[in-house]
């Protein structure tokens, strides 16, 4: 090295030269830029991240707002003695829930130990567990160990709902920071023996349940109270994967899941070692698979027609009474653990069912109709939809006579399997098929306490029903009412306000409509002077146009209105027609029940009870009141009563309709030990045939008929009253026998059979019951009487039965006089005027609710 004086002179010169100071000064002010570019470029980073962090948490939902409750309850129904008969529960709302007092603490510590080893000592985040879980990650790349708290899987499942259904990092990311915040909130004002609660009423625990109680229900079908602690160590082993820890389908995967519960809660000494080899030898799967079996022995998935029904009503009545949607009405039915207490009487009900599934109550020659829907793919890949009218048509082509009813299930499937392989031949592949083949003839029945108004007892078809929602023959379909519309479209007015009685007289002699067309009896013959009395008990077709004439059909129709009918037909825009036509029920031909839609069963039902009622009608009720989840009252179903008729009508109109029973068309429908009063129905072509009755206690009504109104055959036209009585006579068994009760503003009075007015000598003489108001104050002058002071003294016995002479002999095989001729479907004016060409109205498709174009349409002729 150079150490002399000129070399130290040249290094001094060159360190303080301009350039080399100019050097070293760009270098610091480069690594100071660089410094303070690091400490701001941190500074931004970190206020980003602060930013981020505080949006992510200002996003969050509030802690004061959040409930942390489950959501989706299962609702039940309970008969009218407050026994549960039906579950209701959307596919993610089989919850039942329980307080934790009745969750026995081995289940809890069980969940704590496997779900939440430090979930009594956190603050709503396991800061160990996300260590734990994060160096785990990091060593070994298994990122499966979750480091979620009790807490935080509560807000998950009860909060942040749509985390199924994230898509990006940053979602998850963003719904897991404030899931953590929250969580920390939720426990500081919020005990753990709640949030431990509201868990173990949400989990999913498998095989559609969610929460301990349903669970404990479904595998062990026991009350979580009654758990050992081999049970809740399996359930507490199914929530981490529902589906692989399932002890149904997977017992051997819940096998060792609950080992390692078991392992897990005597390593944090919950249990003891005798505990622990105690429950780890217990049999438990075989005790589940027998509870299966025991619980697919007596549950029905399948919803009776009274059921079906009431699910409508509840539906319909919470959106017109609450305000809610339609989906929102639904959600509540079967998410909301509602409690609804019907009105149903489960031991009628069960009367109405034994007695329609016993074969012996049918016609031993049973037919099958077919109802079949077809939707394929074609070769184009379009969805083509076939139904049971085109597969009709396919085969009249072949035979005009062919219909739907076949003689077995299995002849059937013959034109089905045919029909389809024809749509399947260009390539098209099935979609959805349906194929169902009910017995025919078809029958349907309601029970209604006439006092209440609630429906106790319905069913809306034979055979076996195989779906829930399906065609409610008691409620849904419309058929023609026959001569039971006699009574509350003609009588009843005529009695309570035209000033006519029981004694009223008519020509019973050939008649005619306005258009020329006939009137005939059931019997074709006349029987000359008829009072209304023998004319309701022999059901006289005659009678009742002509009465109906003096009563008006307008006045007639308003009286059916308030009846409760809704299916009636008033020349409104609503009642027009494909063609343009516009129909009335306001006519002639409604005094025999031929009306342009028919009625269904239960109102049918109601307007009878109204009558048995003392005149008072009450809509249709299916229950009493819907408790909320919280077991507040949500609806108090308290329907309004309105008189129709007065009391003395009613009685009136009982009196003669028991001579129906006794004496008349009904005889058939006697029961042993309690009054009937009554009235048949029966279409002209017989394909409608009806009972309506009631005794001091219950009104029912039975129909008969095929579903595609087809007529019935000699040997199926009395099975209906059959099935009528026996169920009646079931129903009253134990209850004690009374008469229909008299009102004051009745009294009894002979009269002249012939004029209905006070009897002189010569006069044959009837005994009859009128109202106060409408007693007759002149005498007979048609017949032979001695002295012009010649005075018939007024009959003034109390008893309440009838004194009538005055009786035809009625075959109960043809039923005699109940063959109503009734008017034709396409409803005619005053005159007896057809609306249209005389042959068809539909009065709109599908009337019946039966998926039938037109079936709500009658051809029936006037006579």
């Amino acid at each position: 090295m150079n150490y002399g004086k000129k070399s130290t002179a040249k290094k001094r010169t060159a360190l303080i030269s301009r350039s080399s100071m100019m050097g070293k000064r760009a270098r610091v002010s480069f690594i100071r830029v660089l410094f303070v570019s690091l400490i701001a470029l941190c500074i931004a980073v970190t206020c980003l991240g602060v930013g981020s962090f505080r949006g992510v948490i200002d996003t969050a939902p509030d802690v004061d707002d959040i409930d942390i409750m489950p959501l989706g309850y299962a609702t039940f129904l309970y008969d009218d003695a407050g026994n549960q008969i039906r579950k209701l529960a959307a596919p993610d709302s089989n919850r039942l829930p329980v307080t934790l007092d009745q969750i026995p603490v081995d289940l809890q510590h069980a969940v704590v130990a496997i779900e939440d080893e430090r979930f009594y000592e956190h603050n709503g985040i396991d800061v160990k567990g996300i260590l734990r879980a994060g160096m785990k990650a990091l060593t070994t790349g298994d990122f499966s160990e979750g480091a979620s708290t009790i807490t935080q899987q509560l807000l998950k499942n009860n909060v942040f709902t749509n985390w199924t259904s994230e898509s990006t990092q940053l979602e998850r990311f963003t719904r897991k920071i404030q899931e953590q915040y929250l969580a920390v909130q939720v426990e500081k004002k919020t005990d753990k023996d709640t949030i431990l609660e509201n868990y173990l009423n949400t989990i999913n625990l498998g095989a559609g349940s969610y929460g301990v109680q349903a669970a404990a229900r479904q595998y062990f079908d026991k009350d979580i109270w009654d758990l050992n602690l081999s049970e809740c160590a399996t359930l507490a082993g199914i929530t981490q994967n529902p589906t692989k820890f399932n002890p149904i389908i997977n017992p051997d995967s819940n096998r060792k899941r609950r080992k390692e519960v078991l392992q897990h809660m005597l390593d944090q000494n919950y249990i003891t070692q005798d505990q622990y080899d105690e429950a780890l030898a217990d049999d438990v799967y075989s005790r589940i698979q027998a509870a299966q079996e025991k619980n697919s022995s007596t549950e029905n998935t399948v919803y009776t027609y009274f059921e079906d029904e009431l699910t409508d009503q509840i539906i319909n009545d919470l959106m017109n009474i609450k305000g809610y949607t339609k989906k929102q009405a639904t959600n509540l039915l079967y998410s909301g653990g509602l409690k609804v207490y019907t009105t149903q009487d489960s031991k009628i009900q069960n009367i109405l069912d034994e007695e329609y599934a016993d074969p012996s109550n049918y016609p031993d020659t049973v037919q099958y109709e077919l109802d079949y829907a077809l939707t394929v793919t074609d070769p184009n890949g379009n969805q083509v939809n076939y139904s049971k009218e085109m597969l009709q048509l396919y085969f009249q082509n072949e035979d005009p006579d062919f219909d739907l009813l076949f003689d077995s299930p299995e002849d059937g499937q013959t034109y089905v399997d045919k029909y389809k392989a024809s749509i399947l031949a260009n390539g098209s592949k099935v979609l959805a098929e349906r194929v169902n083949f009910a017995p025919q003839p078809q029958s349907s029945m309601s029970v209604i306490d006439q006092h209440t108004g609630y429906v106790k007892a319905l069913i809306g078809g034979r055979g076996e029903k195989t779906a829930s929602l399906t065609l409610n023959r008691a409620t849904d379909t419309t058929r023609q009412p026959g001569s039971t519309f006699k009574i509350v479209s003609t009588y009843a007015p005529a009695l309570n306000e035209k000033g006519m009685t029981l004694a009223t007289t008519f020509e019973d002699e050939p008649y005619e409509y306005p258009d020329g067309s006939p009137v005939n009896n059931a019997t074709r013959s006349y029987n000359g002077t008829t009072t209304i009395r023998t004319a309701i008990q022999n059901s006289i077709n005659v009678v009742a146009v002509k009465c109906l004439e003096k009563v008006t059909p307008d006045l007639g129709l308003k009286y059916l209105d308030n009846f409760g009918f809704t299916t009636l037909a008033h020349g409104t825009e609503a009642d027009k027609d494909a063609n343009g036509n516009v129909w009335s029920d306001a006519n002639l031909a409604t005094a025999l029940g031929g009306i342009t839609r028919g009625v269904t069963n239960v109102e049918l039902c109601a307007s009878y009870a109204a009558i048995a009622n003392g005149g008072n009608y009450i809509k249709p009720i299916y229950y009493t009141k819907i408790l909320d989840h919280n077991g507040n009252v949500l609806i108090e179903n308290t329907a309004a009563e309105r008189s129709v008729i007065k009391e003395s009508t009613a009685f009136l109109l009982t009196s003669a309709m028991e001579d129906v029973v006794k004496q008349g068309t009904g005889t058939a429908c006697q029961l042993d030990n309690m009054p009937v009063a009554g009235k048949t129905g029966t279409t002209e072509a017989y394909n409608d045939l009806w009972f309506v009755g009631y005794t001091p206690y219950y009104t029912c009504a039975v129909w008969s008929g095929y579903d595609n109104n087809e007529k019935l055959p000699d040997y199926a036209r009395n099975f209906h009253k059959a099935l009528w009585k026996k169920v009646m006579t079931r129903i009253h068994e134990g209850l004690p026998s009374k008469e229909f009760e008299k009102p004051a503003s009745v009294e009894k009075l002979s009269v002249c059979e012939e004029t209905g007015l006070l009897p002189r000598a010569g006069c044959p003489v009837i005994t009859e019951y009128f109202d106060v108001g409408t007693m007759p104050t002149e005498y007979c002058d048609q017949h032979f009487y001695d002295s012009d002071d010649y005075d018939y003294n007024y009959d003034t016995d109390s008893s309440d039965q009838t004194d009538n002479t005055t009786d035809t002999d009625n075959s109960e095989s043809s039923d005699n006089g109940d063959t109503d001729n009734s008017g034709d479907s396409n409803n005619t004016d005053d005159n007896g005027n057809s609306g249209d060409d005389g042959t068809d109205n539909t009065g709109g498709s599908d009337d019946n609710g039966d998926g039938n174009e037109g079936d709500s349409s009658y051809q029936v002729d006037y006579y």
